[in-house]
């Protein structure tokens, strides 16, 4: 699934500075651009904050909504009535990525991981944007907007709800 990297990966992103990460909000666009110089355009609202948690909220051009914890990936699909809950294999930490990202232009800093290497710009101290190019040689960049940071976020909005009536897929 094209998404799973680029959400496991992004799964907690916030920024106080780039030294001190607790939560982060935000409403995003995320383009995805093939070989063939098609772009697929996404948009929504993630949040998420420590220790590993995230909610991808997927408004545009499907709803969809993507929970992230520390073992575990639920993506709840309305349009097809399906659950796919996926167990997560690696021990990807994304604030030490991100606390670790050099510095390598006055707003842009790089961050690798697993030969991936993350171009991320930062705009009055707020992440703006974050590309990539992805498992599939795709361009992926992610536009934030709205961005808000270390705030209170309330924990129960990262338990999935899953209807009942979904059918449920576990990888």
């Amino acid at each position: 699934m094209r998404y799973m990297v680029l959400l496991v990966f992004f799964y907690t992103l916030s920024f106080a500075s780039m030294k001190e990460i607790n939560s982060f909000e935000a409403d995003f666009t995320q383009s995805i651009t093939d070989e063939k110089n098609k772009t697929l355009t996404y948009s929504g609202h993630v949040v998420a904050s420590k220790p590993q948690n995230a909610l991808w909220n997927y408004l545009k051009p499907v709803k969809k909504d993507i929970y992230i914890n520390e073992f575990s990936v639920t993506i709840i699909e309305p349009e097809i009535e399906q659950v796919i809950v996926r167990k997560i294999s690696s021990n990807f930490d994304i604030f030490k990525l991100i606390k670790n990202a050099k510095k390598i232009e006055k707003n842009r800093y790089l961050a690798i991981y697993k030969d991936i290497k993350f171009s991320i710009m930062i705009k009055d101290s707020l992440i703006n944007s974050i590309s990539y190019k992805d498992e599939f040689d795709n361009d992926v960049k992610i536009v934030f907007t709205k961005q808000k940071q270390n705030i209170e976020v309330d924990k129960n909005i990262f338990y999935p709800r899953m209807p009942m009536d979904y059918d449920i897929v576990r990888d």
